[in-house]
């Protein structure tokens, strides 16, 4: 994700939505894990220079989901992806059809042009043994409409209810998609963190994003995973007091600043908390029991 000339996503709270019952038991389990998304699920890092080149220095929630889960993992997100784009490659993005000029993804889709839903629905009818998809998807489509409206809190408020119903439609999309290839096992919708839970203003616009992109789920059989209230919780301690930075969820900015300050992704200890979230709700009786 791209926000002023760097990849990034906007307050970030991970869904995941188990979908049947094939869901995964944490003990002895096996099988393929699809991870789909943005910079978030990419495991991005900000002014990372030459490492760009290697996408094996860019660990996930879904690396440390896999080991939790025992699962083989196919990340398939893209730095700079919104809801659009992710469905078509003439939808505008923030960044992800540049990155993928310049740098190598997880994994290598057929063509340049071709969006990630193409290599998910093609994944998932090759793999009749995944046993698990994530999305996260959403906050990229925020950082186009803070770019346009220059920050302006007045202009965004204008903007945000069209862009929230086209993230929701496109999420609606998106799902009808994946499960169109015959896929009846778990599908989890990831929804953001806010970056500052004391900011009423950031947090209301991540609630707003999660509702959006979370809507469809139940039609589809998928669950959400709340990372907002896992990372609310951890960040409400004296010491953060609500900021997502000061809780060391987040990679400190590169180079360091006075007082510290850091950038919208998150840090190893973030990704561990969001893995922790992911594999709860895979080990909650309404994701055993399907929907």
């Amino acid at each position: 994700m791209k926000r002023r000339g760097k990849f990034s996503v906007f307050t970030m709270v991970v869904v995941l939505a188990f979908a049947s019952a094939q869901a995964i038991d944490r003990a002895g389990s096996s099988g393929e894990y699809l991870a789909l998304g943005d910079s978030v699920v990419f495991g991005f890092i900000d002014q990372a220079g030459y490492e760009y080149f290697y996408p094996t220095n860019f660990v996930g929630y879904p690396d440390w989901t896999s080991l939790t889960l025992g699962l083989n993992t196919s990340n398939a997100s893209c730095p700079g992806e919104t809801t659009g784009s992710f469905l078509s490659s003439t939808a505008p993005d923030n960044g992800c059809h540049a990155y993928r000029r310049q740098f190598p993804l997880h994994v290598v889709y057929s063509s340049f042009l071709s969006p990630q839903i193409s290599f998910a629905t093609g994944f998932l009818r090759r793999h009749s043994d995944t046993a698990l998809v994530t999305i996260m998807l959403g906050a990229n489509d925020l950082f186009l409409l803070e770019q346009q409206c220059n920050d302006d809190p007045t202009c965004i408020e204008q903007g945000l209810p069209q862009v929230l119903a086209m993230a929701e439609a496109n999420m609606q999309a998106s799902l009808a998609a994946l499960r169109a290839t015959g896929y009846t096992g778990a599908i989890v919708v990831v929804n953001y963190y806010s970056l500052d839970y004391s900011n009423q203003f950031v947090t209301q616009v991540t609630m707003a994003l999660n509702q959006a992109i979370t809507a469809p789920a139940p039609a589809f059989g998928a669950v959400v995973a709340d990372v907002f209230s896992a990372f609310q919780a951890a960040a409400s301690n004296p010491f953060a007091g609500g900021n997502t930075c000061a809780a060391g969820l987040l990679n400190a900015s590169n180079p360091p600043t006075s007082p510290p300050s850091c950038d919208v992704h998150p840090s190893q200890s973030g990704h561990k908390l969001i893995a922790q979230v992911v594999a709860a709700a895979g080990q909650s009786p309404h994701s055993r029991q399907g929907n």
